[in-house]
């Protein structure tokens, strides 16, 4: 295809994938050099290690582990506002990570919900700091992501095989044994290397939860390094290891996810004639009902803590509410300026080299491109007079695998459908992306931006490295408060990003949605 002649050029596109590696390659190098190979790791460094690889190991095994029972009670119930609760399983993916910290906190925290009803049986608080609370908040935000990949799967399975199995008489026993736990060996090892490959690259959580040296994990120590040691070496070393280990588990969850597939069906109806039991349905009931609260009632902690905190918020918030919609908006922009040009160029054939360069950024810390752009910026710049630039530009290089995977099907199908028609017609090049491309991958664009705009606004990576006290964003402002103690006011202004994280998702996907032919 990339021989005939296109609708569009694949130059601006190549050019972006090429400017996208160069960043993420050079500040890869840039930290590489800066590492001192004969001065080796500390005691601490080592701990850092280990903890890392600890704590995405029990997060990985507790979330694919409970969302097994919340997937098979969904595949196999039909009830109102299914699907609804399917969507909402997406939530914790754009949920600012900050924002879900306090609202585990106000559950699971000293103070929290369920501390004080044990209070009113004798029972000591929760004690939520360190290894378990550093894993109950990857649960949180990894349980909802095993649970819809591991859903895909039992979906996958044809109905035709249920129906076959109920002509056969085979119990529920024998239909585990001979459908569900194939489907499973296929599919969890995927679904934990992927979570495990996530929770390597925590900073937030193990921020704000691992409470103190024996929770800190090496993004934490690579912080630290940076920000209270000002070790760039130290920094570029522990960023070298962060890469190797985060590669190896990319790899792994590639390898370990191709699967031979469950078969082909016709489309039929699922029925699951071994789940028509009381028993069966109230344990799918009991168990979904489990998953649901887990998942809303540090949502609603936070609206609960946060309106009468709202009044309590401090000029300086505010300020930082601004940053964090400037730096959303221009990462926004960034975003759309790489990743359509990109999507387009591998719809027109360049696909190998355009989505390699896209999927860089799901191998690469943000913390680790960050300490390579203070490296290289740091000769030539004052790098904490342009932290919101910089956090903007990791924000949308963050965000370009996810927008590449959401616009590439659009682009690949606006091109072959109207495509030959257009070069017939002589409208190929600006003509074809302004009347053809654009308005047809309206909806997917604005899916994308709205995305990007919520991730970035709850960022809490880069910024925690370059920013001072009058360029905070909003989420960094919080932790600040939370380091204050001033927990009314924290919760307040968790509130009000949570606000606006899910204002700029819904305007940019509804504004593209608004109209457009999808």
């Amino acid at each position: 295809m990339a021989g005939r002649a296109q609708p569009v050029t694949p130059a601006p596109g190549v050019g972006a994938a090429v400017l996208v590696a160069a960043l993420i390659l050079g500040t890869l190098v840039a930290v590489a050099l800066r590492a001192e190979g004969g001065r080796g790791l500390g005691p601490a460094d080592w701990a850092a290690v280990r903890f890392t690889l600890l704590q995405a190991a029990l997060s990985a095994l507790f979330s694919v582990a409970l969302a097994v029972p919340v997937a098979r009670a969904l595949a196999r119930r039909r009830f109102a506002g299914r699907r609804v609760l399917i969507v909402l399983l997406g939530a914790p993916f754009i949920l600012p990570v900050i924002v879900a910290v306090l609202g585990l906190l106000a559950v699971f925290g000293r103070s929290g919900w369920i501390s004080d009803a044990l209070g009113l049986v004798g029972v000591p608080p929760v004690q939520i700091y360190g290894l378990h609370g550093v894993v109950l908040a990857h649960v949180f935000f990894n349980l909802p992501l095993a649970t819809r990949l591991i859903l895909q799967g039992w979906q996958e399975i044809p109905a035709e095989r249920f129906r076959l199995a109920a002509q056969l008489g085979a119990g529920p026993r024998a239909i585990r044994r001979l459908l569900e736990y194939p489907m499973l060996a296929q599919t969890v090892p995927g679904v934990m290397a992927v979570v495990f490959a996530i929770c390597l690259t925590s900073f937030a959580v193990a921020l704000t939860l691992g409470g103190g040296p024996r929770a800190t994990t090496i993004e934490l120590a690579i912080y630290q390094a940076f920000r209270f040691d000002f070790d760039l070496g130290r920094a570029a070393l522990l960023g070298c290891i962060q890469i190797a280990l985060t590669g190896a588990a990319a790899l792994a969850a590639l390898s370990v996810a191709r699967g031979d597939g469950l078969g082909d069906g016709l489309d039929r109806p699922l029925q699951r004639w071994d789940a028509l039991s009381r028993i069966a349905l109230g344990l799918d009931t009991l168990v979904i009902a489990l998953a649901v609260l887990f998942l809303l009632l540090p949502l609603a902690a936070i609206i609960v803590a946060g309106v009468p905190g709202l009044p309590l918020l401090p000029v300086s918030v505010l300020v930082a509410a601004g940053n964090s919609v400037v730096v959303a908006g221009l990462s926004t922009l960034l975003l759309l300026l790489l990743a359509v040009p990109m999507a387009l160029a591998v719809a027109v054939g360049w696909s190998q080299g355009v989505e390699l360069a896209g999927l860089l950024g799901l191998a690469v810390s943000p913390l680790v491109i960050g300490t390579g752009l203070f490296v290289i910026i740091r000769p030539l710049a004052d790098p904490t007079a342009l932290a919101l630039p910089v956090t903007a530009l990791v924000n949308a290089l963050m965000a370009l695998p996810f927008a590449l995977r959401i616009l590439v099907p659009s682009a690949r199908q606006v091109v072959d459908r109207h495509g030959p028609l257009a070069v017939s017609l002589d409208m190929a090049g600006m003509p074809f992306l302004r009347r053809i491309a654009v308005p047809r991958m309206r909806a997917q664009i604005g899916f994308a931006a709205g995305l990007t705009a919520a991730l970035s606004m709850g960022d809490l990576g880069v910024i925690a490295l370059f920013a001072d006290a009058e360029r905070a964003t909003l989420p960094l402002q919080v932790y600040r408060l939370m380091g204050a103690y001033r927990m009314e006011a924290a919760a307040g202004a968790a509130l009000l990003l949570l606000i606006l994280s899910v204002a700029l998702f819904w305007i940019l996907d509804r504004g593209g949605r608004w109209h457009a032919e999808t």
